[in-house]
């Protein structure tokens, strides 16, 4: 596998979400390049049917393949959901996705067991969190809630807006009166949005950011496929396509990156 360690690691999300990943990767592993597909043309995902998220995921999967990447991280909590097995079965290089990561971190952090997860409707309806949680730990209490307008919220650029911290309130009253003491934030989207869940939340919950847990999970497999780059000196770049609005993009991959970027190329998704 020696030969593929200066290939690029690939990242897709439906949108802008997936940027917290490939922010959290880029830090984590400041010296491999990234190649990031936001397919903001079709965005979002977690109101699709199971049978499209899989199709648009090998879509974007298949993009990545086509640009030479030596594994691929699925920056999406639906496709991670609902594609994931079709992906590894399909595509031969290291498939990563969110949810198990994330359910690692939420049962090294509950203290109490009572565990809250919010996620987009197709993650709730797959169950995938319960599943991944319930299998580490059948004792604990898990109490989940779709949250569909958060997304639209994080791609208008409203993470700040007081409509952010009302609708927060709406989605999470019934979690905080079960009394949960860990919070999943079950879509990559989410993390942007960690200001108002801590305002509305509260400090004694802790919350569980799912591009943290799956940046740190990517760089332990990796090293143990020996597929990381130690020798390379320079910074790795992150190349970004979408499948539109370029403008719109890459001003938000600026602010939110906190950094210049390589321009966003605009692109059509190859059928598969």
């Amino acid at each position: 596998m020696s030969a593929d360690l200066h290939l690029p690691i690939g990242i897709f999300d439906s949108g802008l979400g997936g940027l917290t990943v490939a922010r959290a990767v880029h830090r984590l592993m400041p010296r491999e390049d990234l190649v990031y597909l936001g397919d903001t043309a079709r965005v979002p995902y977690g109101n699709k049917s199971p049978a499209t998220v899989v199709r648009f995921a090998c879509e974007d999967m298949q993009f990545l393949m086509n640009h030479g990447v030596k594994a691929v991280v699925v920056a999406c909590n639906t496709v991670s959901a609902w594609a994931l097995p079709t992906l590894e079965q399909r595509f031969q290089v290291p498939v990563f996705g969110v949810i198990l990561p994330g359910a690692r971190a939420a049962l090294a952090a509950t203290r109490s067991g009572r565990i809250g997860v919010i996620a987009t409707n197709a993650t709730i309806r797959s169950q995938a969190y319960n599943k991944a949680i319930l299998a580490r730990d059948d004792t604990v209490r898990i109490i989940a809630r779709a949250c569909p307008l958060l997304v639209p919220l994080v791609e208008e650029g409203w993470m700040d807006h007081p409509v952010a911290v009302s609708v927060l309130r709406e989605y999470l009253s019934p979690l905080l009166k079960w009394d949960i003491d860990t919070l999943v934030l079950g879509c990559t989207h989410y993390p942007v949005l960690k200001k108002a869940i801590r305002e509305v939340a509260g400090p004694r919950v802790r919350l569980v950011d799912s591009a943290d847990t799956c940046a740190e999970f990517v760089k332990e497999r990796l090293g143990y496929l020996k597929l990381l780059d130690t020798r390379r000196r320079r910074a790795g770049v992150i190349e970004s396509f979408v499948t539109d609005e370029v403008e719109r993009f890459e001003d938000f991959a600026e602010r939110f990156l906190g950094e210049k970027i390589v321009p966003a190329r605009k692109v059509e998704l190859p059928s598969v």
